[in-house]
């Protein structure tokens, strides 16, 4: 809105000349302030839209934009005006509130962005944290990258376990059998003796030889890169990784939605909704996903869905046993 309104400047005092009753033309130094907030606020423009997306984006899109807001934040909180200075303040103070301390999550996440790999860590942590701190949390995401890996390796031997010994408790079977079942016998047999023959560990293993790589430079549009669709492409050669990958970059970074994280109004909710079940909740904005993605419809602006929407009455049992409307 304060974009939109510095475009219409000049329009206030025109309004102003032509209606007696209009008393709020803003001032030169309103419009200053305006244009400073702007600055502000542009970083978590970009920032909002992606977490209140509707498309539900991978985890690897968040860390660099944290960089952003962080760096942009401890710069203005040492601005020479005093206005800037004060409101920034208490911006940092919520902001270190919910990402102040390392997100381990987020930067495994952007790890596992073949687009950025180590390389965003080494250069977002001295961004973000003092010299001591940046190196400690570097070592710690380092540690838990490994530690995942380690884990989703062992998983992995136990499944190969488990296939070899029921192919071999399956391997002896009838000599009169016919030769498709033969053949298909045959494969069995061969992919157990890979699997009991080739447990010589490899000198490097998946996430090492990932590293060691250089980062995939996007050859089209940098935005719209899937980090997803990669991993799946790339899954023949790291079929370990790429199923962890699969599963850290789908966990949403965040379960508070950005709105509410900056307001400082109450949440709107009334009594009937808040006492929904967790279930029925679940149940109702699972629903409204699948149904949308079943029509490949997203989610439009308020105006767009007070438009479109058709209005559902639905009894409700309140507390003391009367029907309500929802």
């Amino acid at each position: 809105m304060l974009a939109t309104s510095i475009k219409f400047k000049k329009v206030f005092p025109r309004v102003k000349e032509r209606d007696i009753n209009y008393h709020n033309n803003p001032s030169d130094e309103d419009w200053e302030k305006v244009e400073k907030v702007c600055e502000v606020l542009k970083v978590f423009s970009g920032s909002t839209k992606l977490i209140s997306g509707s498309d539900y984006p991978t985890s690897n899109l968040f860390l660099k934009k944290m960089c952003a807001m962080k760096c942009m934040l401890d710069s203005k909180s040492e601005s020479k005006d005093d206005f800037i200075r004060v409101m920034v303040r208490k911006m940092k103070h919520k902001f270190d509130k919910y990402w102040g301390e390392c997100n381990v999550l987020m930067s495994v996440a952007a790890v596992l962005d073949s687009r950025l790999k180590m390389r965003v860590i080494q250069w977002a942590f001295p961004k973000m944290y003092s010299e001591a701190e940046g190196r400690t949390n570097m070592v710690t995401v380092w540690d838990v990258l490994y530690e995942l890996y380690g884990e989703y390796v062992q998983a992995n031997q136990g499944v190969t376990i488990a296939r070899a010994s029921t192919s071999q408790g399956d391997g002896h079977g009838a000599i009169d059998e016919v030769a498709m079942v033969e053949g298909a016998k045959a494969c069995d047999d061969f992919s157990t003796f890979l699997d009991m023959v080739e447990t010589v560990k490899p000198s490097q293993s998946e996430l090492d030889c990932y590293l060691g790589e250089g980062c995939h430079k996007c050859v089209g549009d940098h935005d719209s890169f899937d980090a997803l669709q990669w991993w799946k492409a790339n899954s023949t050669n790291f079929p370990i990784l790429s199923r962890m990958a699969r599963e850290i970059l789908a966990i949403p970074i965040t379960t508070v939605a950005s709105e509410s994280a900056f307001s400082a109004g109450s949440r709107v909710i009334d009594s009937y909704r808040a006492s929904l079940s967790l279930a029925m909740v679940e149940m109702l904005l699972c629903g409204c996903d699948w149904c949308r993605t079943l029509n490949g419809l997203k989610k439009g602006c308020k105006k767009e869905e007070d438009e479109n929407h058709l209005e559902i009455q639905l009894p409700v049992l309140s507390g003391d046993g009367s029907q309500q409307i929802a």
